[in-house]
């Protein structure tokens, strides 16, 4: 039995960033703090951190959370960064790109789409980059994505069929999928919830948005730095978002490993 002809795969050629969760603060009333203006919760949250070092919660220099901050990074004192988590959906990225990004694992949690549980008969793919734009690349590239999506839809029945003994449909079904994964191309499009404290997510960026980095984790990062900006500018006013020698946004920071 021949399985039905799939749809046309859908392609990304940019990421889908969705925050979900952000962090909130309480100000304890016996430790007030003499606020300045208005800010995130996270800010205050690492503001209020580090005012306790020092019981300095009058704020005798009268300085604001963001100007706070400043003076924090400045100082590399980026221990009360972690207090803030923010956690992050990222949709519309290549397994290629996951397992570069599961590298940064001080500060980080992660959580990915399995490809042995669910069915990837209707996976998406992510053009890459240096692909996307150019007719005959893309071509050449969509002829070879294609045919390997054929190939573990129709290596999914074959093993369906060869494992027809195992009683639990489920148990049968993970087995079938975990050999057939194995003809699926890095470009294949995946999801995972990433949860970072702001000084890892720092870290994070500085490596992965430099000109230096792959091209697809790149243009993530930089569209991270551009979400946690506008969240909490405190953590990350001091990156710079610019064209690097190759016509890519780029990005750089002032003050590194804070």
């Amino acid at each position: 039995m021949t399985a039905p002809a799939s749809a046309a795969p859908l392609l990304y050629y940019e990421p889908r960033i969705t925050v979900l969760a952000r962090p909130s603060f309480t100000t304890p009333e016996h430790l007030g703090v003499s606020w300045q203006g208005a800010s995130p919760a996270g800010t205050r949250l690492a503001e209020f951190a580090g005012r306790l070092c020092y019981m300095s919660q009058h704020n005798p220099a009268g300085r604001a959370t963001r100007d706070y901050l400043e003076n924090i990074k400045k100082q590399g004192h980026g221990s009360v960064l972690e207090h803030a988590n923010y956690t992050l959906l990222y949709e519309g990225v290549s397994r290629s790109l996951t397992h570069e990004l599961v590298r940064h694992r001080a500060g980080f949690a992660y959580s990915q789409l399995s490809q042995r549980y669910v069915d990837e008969k209707d996976a998406s793919f992510v053009v890459p980059p240096a692909v996307a734009g150019d007719e005959a690349l893309e071509s050449a590239w969509r002829s070879q994505v294609d045919g390997a999506l054929a190939s573990y839809i129709a290596l999914v029945e074959q093993l369906m069929e060869r494992y027809a003994w195992v009683g639990d449909k489920v148990h049968r079904r993970k087995m079938a999928r975990e050999a057939a994964r194995g003809v699926l191309p890095n470009s294949t499009e995946t999801k995972i919830v990433v949860t970072g404290n702001a000084r890892a997510w720092r870290t994070m960026l500085e490596l992965r948005s430099s000109e230096g980095a792959e091209l697809e984790i790149r243009r993530l990062a930089v569209a991270t730095l551009r979400l946690l900006a506008a969240e909490a500018p405190g953590f990350f006013s001091d990156f710079e978002i610019y064209e690097g020698e190759d016509r890519r946004e780029a990005a750089r920071v002032a003050f590194h490993k804070v």
